[in-house]
């Protein structure tokens, strides 16, 4: 049995290989480095997938979320409203800007900002809601939606770990994540469902108008060559993702394949939560995320085994020592548990029918 990783990306890049060096030649021989032929047929072609009109490539997701921000002109001091339990990227780009971050609890199944507690925390100084699609599963976004345009407040969705999933509407109809709110933002880190080799990042949205500013505000706020009319970023995206994208929907596949192999095989086993599938939405397992009380027990004991584990996340948002200055409530008791309780165990596209086998063995032994 081959190694088990929580991401393999070698593996991924021997099955890749001719069109990965292919696509890596074609570059070098043009020399075509920063915002190129390929990276602009790559952003046309992700367009395409996402079926939304206007998307800009960017350096990262965190760089995303910030011209996400950026282009929307809001006052000093806004307040944001984001996920405690979360990565803190949308969290951080908020305080760098000199926004303030309001954290919202979550729900305890689908791990994602629970929508039932955000309008408690609406201020006349509250200005956007940044749901964050988290490990490959949508927030519930017709609630999301209800509650802004209440308000009047920005969409802004973090799909760093969604890209693919789907939105399900009363009506039937579906739309990607990340292209429902007003502004979409999305992670190429190599780990991610769609992952290059570096760095990388986008934003999408259907407004023309925030579109051309996007574009502007990631090249140093210009339009034309040395005629700078924002203050702008240097977020370029270096990209052979293309061959990527082609298998982005297969890659999901089977993830999700893999995924059904530990529900079938683990649902069982008392002491454990799987992962929550909810109704009105696809999910693209980014991550497979159990919840158990003896979450640290369970990593080391598969950790003998050669079976890595991660933690997404054993912090919650409000209690990291970067935003103590800010006033906000800290009772969000759901957030705080599941750092105590989750644990993710390995999920890419390329694991064998052998290794899943081997792990879910293995967490029955430790149980039973």
């Amino acid at each position: 049995m081959r190694a088990i990783e929580m991401v393999d990306l070698k593996i991924q890049y021997q099955n890749l290989k001719p069109e990965i060096n292919f696509a890596i030649e074609k570059v070098l021989l043009k020399s075509d480095f920063i915002n190129g032929f390929e990276v602009h047929y790559f952003a046309e072609n992700l367009r395409n997938f996402l079926q939304v009109p206007y998307l800009v490539p960017c350096a990262n997701g965190t760089d995303a979320l910030q011209l996400a921000l950026m282009v929307l002109d809001l006052p000093p001091k806004s307040e944001i409203i984001i996920p405690s339990f979360s990565y803190i990227a949308a969290a951080e780009v908020v305080a760098f800007l000199g926004f303030i971050p309001v954290f919202a609890d979550v729900e305890t199944d689908t791990f994602n900002i629970d929508c039932s507690k955000i309008e408690a925390l609406i201020t006349e100084k509250t200005k956007a809601i940044i749901p964050v699609h988290l490990f490959g599963q949508a927030c519930d976004m017709l609630k999301i939606i209800k509650i802004a345009q209440k308000y009047n407040l920005f969409i802004i969705e973090d799909n760093a770990q969604s890209l693919g999933a789907e939105f399900v509407f009363p009506d039937a109809m579906r739309k990607k994540l990340g292209t429902i709110g007003h502004i979409g933002t999305t992670s190429f880190f190599p780990s991610k469902n769609l992952g290059c080799y570096g760095d990388g990042g986008a934003v999408f949205t259907h407004d023309e108008v925030l579109a051309q500013k996007l574009k502007m505000l990631a090249n140093h706020g210009q339009k034309i060559k040395y005629k700078h009319e924002l203050v702008g970023i240097n977020s370029r995206l270096d990209t052979i993702l293309n061959v990527k994208l082609k298998y982005l929907e297969k890659f999901n596949n089977k993830r999700a394949e893999h995924a059904a192999f530990y529900f079938q095989n683990l649902q069982s086993i008392s002491g454990i939560t799987l992962p929550f599938l909810a109704k009105n939405s696809t999910h693209v397992f980014h991550q497979f995320t159990l919840k158990t009380e003896r979450r640290d027990e369970l990593a080391a004991f598969l950790k003998t085994k050669n079976i890595p584990t991660m933690v997404y996340y054993p912090f919650a948002l409000h209690l990291q020592p970067a935003f103590e200055k800010y006033n906000f409530s800290k009772d969000l008791a759901e957030s705080e548990k599941l750092c105590q309780s989750v644990l993710s165990l390995p999920m890419h596209p390329d694991l064998e029918k052998d290794q899943l086998g081997y792990i879910c063995d293995s967490i029955k032994a430790f149980f039973c």
